[in-house]
C-alpha cells in the first residue's frame, strides 16, 4: 500500500521551522576543514579542464605530424578531452561558483578574498574564476534571489512549466517536442541561462523605475540589453573558447585549428548537456508541488523547499562531484548559504525530520528525474499545485 503523506495545510510549520533551525546548532560553525574540501573540488574541476584539453591538443598534434593517428584513436581521444573538458565545466559552476555564490564560505575563519561571495569571478577575475556564457553578476541575482525565495511560484525565472508553455501550446507531432528539447538540452546555457540571467537583472532595475518588468529576451546588439548581452556575455566566453584557444594550434596548420574547434564544440555541448541532467529535474515533474501565493513565514518557506524539490542519489565525493552537489537539492534549499560538505552531514537529519512531520523526501536516480521532467516539458505531464496556495 502506498504511503500516504501530510496535506500542506495539515502540517504544523512552526514545529517544523524550530527543527529546521536546529539543524543549525548540530552542525556546528564552518572550518577550515570545509574550505578544504572546496579545495579538493576545486583542484578535480581544474585537473579534468586541463588534463582534457592536454589530451585534445596530444590528438591533434599527432594527427598532423608524421606519426599520425589512426582515425579511431583519434576521435575517441579527442572525445575523450572533450568529455573531461566538459565535467571540468560543470564542475566550476556546480562545485564551486554555486556556493561561493551563495556565500557559503564568508564565515569560515581567515577566507581568502577570492573565495567570498563579493570577490569571487568579481571584475577581471572573471577570467580566471568562472568564465561562461553567463554572467556572474546576473546569475547570482537570478538564482539566489529570484529562484531560490520564489521556489515554484510565478516569479520563480526557473520554472520549468510556466517557462515551456509556449511549447506545450506548439501544434506539432509530440516526437518533435522532444526532438527540441533534446536539442535544447546541448546549448541551453547560451540559449537560456544567458539571455533569462540578463532580464532578470535588467527587470530588477525596471521595477526600482517602476516599470513594467520584460518578459522578452533582447538578443538584437542593437538594443540596449542586446548589446549588453552580446558584449558582456557571449563574447568574452565565445572569443576564449571558440577562437582564442583553437588558434594556439596555428603553428601545426589549418586542419589542427579546425579538429581543435571540432573537440571544444563537442566540449561545450557535453557541459551544456550534463548541466541540464543535473540542474532542470531538480524541481520539476508531475509529483513536485508548485505554489501560486508567496510563502507567508520561515516555517511554510521550509515547507516548500521539501515539497517542491527532488534529490538524487547520494554517497561518496566523487557521486555527489559529478552530480554538482545538486544531488542534495532538499538540504541546499533549506539552506542555501552551506558549505557543501555540510549537506552531507544534514542528510540524515533533514531525512529524520521529513519521517517526523509525515513528509515525502524524493530522492531518486537523476536518469529517472530527467525522463520525467522532459515529459513535463513537452506538456504530457503537470505539476502539482494545491488550491489557494
Amino acid at each position: 500500500m502506498a504511503q500516504v503523506y501530510a496535506d500542506y495545510r495539515d502540517v504544523d510549520q512552526k514545529e517544523l521551522e524550530k527543527d529546521i533551525d536546529a539543524i543549525k546548532v548540530t552542525i556546528g560553525g564552518r572550518t577550515q576543514e570545509d574550505f578544504d574540501h572546496l579545495l579538493k573540488l576545486e583542484l578535480w574541476g581544474r585537473s579534468a579542464t586541463i588534463g582534457g584539453f592536454a589530451l585534445i591538443a596530444l590528438v591533434v598534434i599527432l594527427s598532423t605530424t608524421a606519426s599520425a593517428l589512426s582515425p579511431l584513436l583519434f576521435w575517441l581521444g579527442g572525445i575523450l578531452g572533450a568529455t573531461l573538458m566538459g565535467v571540468g565545466n560543470v564542475g566550476r559552476w556546480a562545485n564551486v561558483t554555486h556556493p561561493i555564490l551563495h556565500g557559503a564560505y564568508d564565515k569560515v575563519p581567515n577566507i581568502p578574498f577570492r573565495y567570498t561571495k563579493k570577490g569571487y569571478a568579481a571584475g577581471n577575475r572573471r577570467w580566471i574564476d568562472w568564465l561562461d556564457w553567463i554572467k556572474p553578476d546576473a546569475w547570482a541575482f537570478e538564482h539566489n534571489i529570484m529562484h531560490h525565495y520564489h521556489l515554484g511560484e510565478d516569479d520563480d525565472p526557473d520554472n520549468v512549466e510556466s517557462n515551456m508553455v509556449w511549447l506545450h501550446e506548439w501544434k506539432a507531432p509530440m516526437i518533435f517536442k522532444y526532438m527540441f528539447v533534446y536539442a535544447f538540452a546541448a546549448v541551453w546555457k547560451l540559449a537560456y541561462y544567458a539571455p533569462n540571467t540578463l532580464r532578470i537583472l535588467a527587470n530588477k532595475e525596471r521595477i526600482k523605475r517602476k516599470e513594467k518588468p520584460s518578459s522578452d529576451y533582447e538578443l538584437s546588439p542593437f538594443t540596449k540589453n542586446g548589446l549588453e548581452l552580446w558584449k558582456n556575455y557571449i563574447i568574452p566566453y565565445g572569443l576564449f573558447q571558440f577562437v582564442f584557444l583553437p588558434l594556439l594550434f596555428l603553428p601545426f596548420g589549418f586542419d589542427a585549428v579546425i579538429s581543435a574547434f571540432i573537440f571544444l564544440v563537442i566540449a561545450e555541448a557535453i557541459a551544456n548537456m550534463w548541466s541540464f541532467l543535473v540542474i532542470v529535474p531538480n524541481h520539476s515533474a508531475e509529483d513536485i508541488y508548485q505554489f501560486s501565493t508567496p510563502h507567508k513565514n520561515q516555517g511554510e518557506y521550509y515547507l516548500r523547499q521539501i515539497m517542491g524539490s527532488v534529490n538524487y542519489n547520494t554517497g561518496s565525493d566523487l557521486i555527489d562531484f559529478s552530480h554538482g552537489f545538486l544531488n542534495y537539492q532538499i538540504e541546499h534549499h533549506l539552506f542555501p548559504d552551506m558549505p557543501h560538505s555540510f549537506y552531507q552531514k544534514m542528510q540524515p537529519i533533514v531525512k529524520e525530520i521529513c519521517k517526523k512531520h509525515n513528509l515525502e523526501y524524493r530522492q531518486e536516480s537523476v536518469f529517472k528525474r530527467i525522463l520525467m521532467t522532459i515529459d513535463l516539458m513537452v506538456g504530457k505531464t503537470k505539476v502539482l499545485r494545491i488550491d489557494g496556495i
